[in-house]
């Protein structure tokens, strides 16, 4: 009787913590899928020139993304700046990047909610030493125009081998309700974003 007992509370348990945890990635991410586009600033309408005077603001671009929808690339201080939308250049993640100088890679990952995109993926390049070293990471952007549109989450692609399921998990559960007053959220093991 008393072994009975315990498989009844073992099993209740186990009823307990499945109800408990969150929905498997397969059940969120139904009617989810990706898109790409380049990122070529040759291909793309300048809109801000350089600063010839000061030398740290390296212009600005305006270029199409998934179905036309502007991406807004800008290079400030051998820095990178992403944003998305029609008001792209005002929203929070214009002024968002990397603390290192670095570059983005020309890929853009869109991920789309049956057809419509409500976030993106990027993977950037910092610098890591004065060597000419970079590293490689992934950058998740929610796309909320009206001040919404923001960085919400970083992967470090050379400490996770599974940086774009990661990435992926992180734009298909966060964005539509990141708090853009936030700074993003580190996922996984943080590499060189400690």
């Amino acid at each position: 009787m008393l072994q009975f007992a315990f498989k009844l509370v073992g099993a209740l348990a186990l009823v307990v913590l499945a109800t408990a945890l969150p929905v498997a990635p397969e059940a969120v991410a139904a009617g989810i899928t990706s898109d790409y586009t380049k990122i070529r600033l040759e291909a793309c309408k300048q809109i801000a020139a350089a600063d010839t005077e000061e030398g740290t603001f390296g212009g600005a671009w305006q270029c199409a993304g998934y179905k036309g929808l502007p991406v807004y690339v800008a290079e400030g201080d051998l820095r990178m700046f992403v944003s998305f939308g029609p008001t792209a250049e005002d929203e929070p993640a214009a002024g968002q990047t990397l603390p290192n100088f670095n570059t983005v890679n020309e890929t853009l990952e869109w991920r789309l909610r049956d057809g419509v995109p409500f976030a993106t993926i990027l993977r950037w390049f910092p610098s890591v030493d004065d060597s000419g070293k970079t590293g490689s990471v992934l950058i998740v952007t929610q796309l909320l125009p009206g001040g919404g549109t923001c960085q919400i989450a970083r992967v470090d692609a050379q400490a996770n081998k599974n940086a774009n399921v990661l990435a992926r998990q992180a734009a298909d559960s966060m964005a539509g309700s990141f708090d853009c007053s936030n700074p993003p959220v580190i996922i996984g093991a943080p590499g060189i974003l400690y």
